[in-house]
């Protein structure tokens, strides 16, 4: 009996890569906000589920969520996003929409800013990174919220408010990541390629609009509950990063010794035009 030669099963293809080539060129760091810069999506859907309910009440849709369903069902969506979709999955016409957004804004922007508080890493690591590149705000939330988000947690003279890009509130049109038209305004006002702005994002609709816009993308799970990790850097691979790390200091210490070794023409222009 002859046995035939077992075949090498195929070699899976290379895993995409944030390398040397692709951090040399980066003229600006495009920080999604909510769940990265801060450990804001928590405390929010606490805020955000009392309006969503009364939304669905409202409406006459019978569902409801808790804070923490509605946080593990629409994070990355802001509420715009995720009022129409549920009023469209019921089959119900939304009334009113912008009221219910002001409502919702108005109350996760006081409670963000009441409960938020400074961290020390990721401030590190904005100061260190932005000695080379320019540093901006990439986000589905409205400018309200991020002002105040960036008032409780210090991060102010590192991104001010000319440097932050709302979905909500910075395009013509309202939208929501996935959509990538968010990071390719936010380019356009840096006055950069897409190729040249590293985008860091820790959920899978930030990570689709950054891709699709064309930008290098970071996974990040500062601030990812640990037992949601596993699976969020599974998805975050599957939405296209190049890497995935756990901590802002981690990012640095990849991609800072690049920035480093850059001509210092370069370093000292800090991406800016």
């Amino acid at each position: 009996m002859t046995t035939r030669p077992t075949e090498p099963p195929e070699e899976a293809p290379p895993m995409p890569r944030l390398t040397d080539a692709l951090i040399e060129p980066l003229e600006a760091l495009l920080c999604d906000a909510d769940g990265n810069l801060f450990p804001s999506e928590e405390p929010a859907f606490v805020a955000s589920a009392d309006v969503t309910n009364r939304f669905l009440a409202a409406h006459g849709i019978d569902r409801r969520f808790t804070a923490e369903e509605l946080r593990l069902a629409t994070t990355g969506k802001n509420f715009r996003t995720t009022a129409a979709e549920l009023a469209d999955a019921a089959g119900v016409p939304v009334a009113d929409l912008d009221r219910w957004v002001a409502e919702e804004k108005a109350a996760a922007t006081a409670h963000l800013g009441q409960v938020l508080r400074p961290d020390l890493e990721v401030t590190a690591a904005l100061t260190a990174l932005g000695r080379h590149l320019a540093l901006a705000a990439v986000s589905s939330s409205a400018l309200t919220r991020l002002a105040a988000c960036f008032t409780a947690t210090e991060l102010d003279e590192l991104i001010p408010p000319a440097d932050r890009y709302s979905a909500e509130d910075s395009l013509p049109t309202h939208v929501s990541k996935p959509d990538p038209a968010v990071y390719l305004h936010a380019c356009a006002a840096i006055g950069i390629e897409p190729a040249q702005g590293l985008a860091v994002e820790d959920s899978v609709p930030g990570v689709l609009s950054a891709v699709r816009a064309g930008c290098p993308t970071v996974g990040n799970l500062c601030f990812v509950a640990p037992a949601e990790r596993a699976e969020r850097e599974a998805q975050l691979w599957e939405a296209g990063v190049l890497t995935v790390v756990s901590s802002w200091a981690e990012l640095t210490e990849l991609v800072l010794p690049v920035l480093e070794r850059r001509p210092a023409v370069l370093a000292q222009t800090g991406g800016q035009r």
